[in-house]
């Protein structure tokens, strides 16, 4: 009687409906899942923020279901070198969500690059935390922000107790969850360091697990020379027994282009001899700087802007100045390859020499007018690479993917939709399966991101959907901040943060700090 009692109620109450087994279905698509594999078609499935299947399609129920047929899935992508600050650190909640790597289908930054990172990581990953960001952010602790911290802008060795001063300032960050040191030693102050003291402060990340990320001392020939100075790279990581990373690997300069295969020589030779040696790169013909660290000689930033104005007012030191600015300028390309990126200037998307034209001035007269000026914005795209050194540079299997993303230049908005769609759909440079495991897991292996770059169960719901034929970059070098098109969906820690393009207002980011080293107390 009581079965047939419970037969009567379930035909009453209707065929039963399974409750979603998981929040995400990602079903259909042409995954690729960060490794050196070959890809699959099937199912993604996320559950809260982590992913808990990949494989053939199911019939899984779900709370969201995409239909990602025709599509490509992957991890989402990491950049490996960013300027950002502009907008994980807007007082604006939208501008907070990055976009400009959102519609890439970046969902992992890493920051505090060129030397730039602050000592107070946990002070600052609170602040970004409680304000809430779009992306993840990895960041490393700079040597310019504790050089300057200790040393000021001065051109000089530091003190034995200054020294300690910037050791025990890296020592706190790494405690803190930096993934390492970044330096930029082209830039002062920085460039005024000695190589033993990079060497030394280096050492403290390393014994607490880190790495170290340069922009090298010289990418051209400003100084030591591109060879020497990857060789300085590789001594600093030989001696203080740590991985070596150099960001944006380029040969700069009208004097140096055709130089990638001696510097890949360079490279591979050190890495044959057990240093372990990688690097990123972006995929532009126009680097990205400022108009003095472009075109004004390093002794005469000695001291910071200010000092570099009252040389500028000195006409002897303006006559030593002057010839030196020239030489930089002709070792970039000329006038014409200098773009005025800074936003809402006179200057804004012109180059210098159209300025110089204008104001009837010799081209670096119009480049001290620029410096001189009060509040100026002086990024600069710098056109100075060749295709032949950027195809080159880029097949290497050491090498990954970054934008160097910085306001004015278009490689914020549009850097991995312009090598895919450039690089390897129209000219197949590399494969689409080398551009994903290249902007993905191998990244993340690089910096030791744990669960991150890789489709898999267990690992975080990191994941991007992309449209291959819809897949492009929008911004130019006269538009630079148009965002790119082509990302069906982009869900970061297993929150949908953009849909067709279009931010989803879910400040999903979170700050990847790295676990607490030994050595670090309590």
């Amino acid at each position: 009687m009581k079965l047939i009692l419970a037969a009567l109620l379930a035909a009453v109450a209707g065929p039963t409906v399974a409750a979603p087994a998981v929040d995400v279905v990602i079903r259909n698509g042409t995954i690729y899942t960060g490794a050196n594999a070959p890809p699959l078609t099937g199912d993604v499935e996320i559950a809260g923020d982590r992913i808990v299947y990949v494989g053939p399609t199911r019939r899984t129920a779900a709370k969201t279901v995409i239909d990602a047929r025709g599509r490509i899935v992957a991890p989402g992508l990491i950049d490996a070198h960013t300027h950002p600050d502009t907008y994980i650190r807007s007082k604006d909640a939208t501008q907070r969500l990055n976009l400009p790597w959102l519609a890439q289908g970046v969902s992992t930054i890493v920051t505090g690059v060129d030397g730039g990172g602050t000592p107070d990581v946990a002070a600052d990953a609170a602040v970004l935390t409680r304000s809430g960001i779009g992306t993840n952010t990895a960041p490393f602790v700079g040597f310019g922000a504790i050089r300057a911290r200790v040393l000021g802008q001065n051109d000089r060795a530091p003190t034995p107790a200054e020294l300690e001063q910037e050791k025990a300032l890296v020592a706190k960050a790494m405690c803190e969850g930096a993934y390492g040191l970044s330096t930029g030693l082209f830039y002062a102050p920085q460039s005024f360091a000695k190589t033993d003291e990079v060497v030394a402060v280096a050492r403290e990340a390393a014994t607490r697990g880190g790495m170290y990320d340069t922009h090298q001392r010289d990418e051209s020939n400003y100084s030591i020379g591109l060879i020497a100075s990857t060789k300085e790279v590789i001594e600093i990581g030989r001696r203080a027994r740590m991985p070596v990373h150099i960001a944006h690997l380029k040969a700069l300069g009208v004097d140096l282009q055709g130089q990638a295969p001696a510097l890949i020589a360079t490279i591979a030779a050190a890495r044959k001899a057990g240093v372990d040696v990688t690097a990123d790169q972006y995929p532009w013909l126009a680097s990205g700087s400022a108009v003095g660290a472009a075109l004004v000689p390093g002794w005469a930033l000695d001291g910071g802007d200010a000092k570099m104005i009252a040389r500028f007012d000195d006409p002897a030191t303006l006559a030593r100045v002057k010839p030196e600015m020239r030489e930089n300028l002709r070792r970039r390309g000329g006038k014409e390859s200098i773009l005025l990126t800074g936003e809402g200037q006179p200057w804004t998307g012109k180059t210098l020499g159209q300025m110089a034209a204008q104001w009837g001035v010799d081209p670096v007269d119009a480049a001290i007018r620029i410096l001189k000026t009060p509040g100026a914005k002086t990024g600069i795209a710098s056109f100075n690479m060749a295709d032949r050194d950027v195809d080159l540079i880029m097949k290497q299997p050491w090498v990954v993917t970054s934008s160097d993303g910085s306001d004015g230049h278009p490689r914020q908005y549009a850097t991995f939709p312009k090598l895919y769609r450039t690089y390897v759909a129209e000219r197949k440079v590399i494969t689409l399966a080398q551009f994903i495991r290249r902007s993905t897991g191998a990244t993340a292996d690089m910096y030791r991101l744990k669960d991150r770059g890789y489709l898999k169960p267990g690992g975080f719901a990191d994941v991007v959907v992309f449209d291959p034929g819809a897949y492009t970059p929008r911004a130019d070098y006269v538009h630079p901040r148009v965002p790119s098109v082509g990302v069906d969906a982009l869900f970061v820690n297993g929150r949908l943060a953009l849909r067709q393009g279009r931010a989803t207002g879910v400040a999903a980011g979170r700050v990847l700090l790295r676990p607490r080293p030994a050595g670090c107390g309590r």
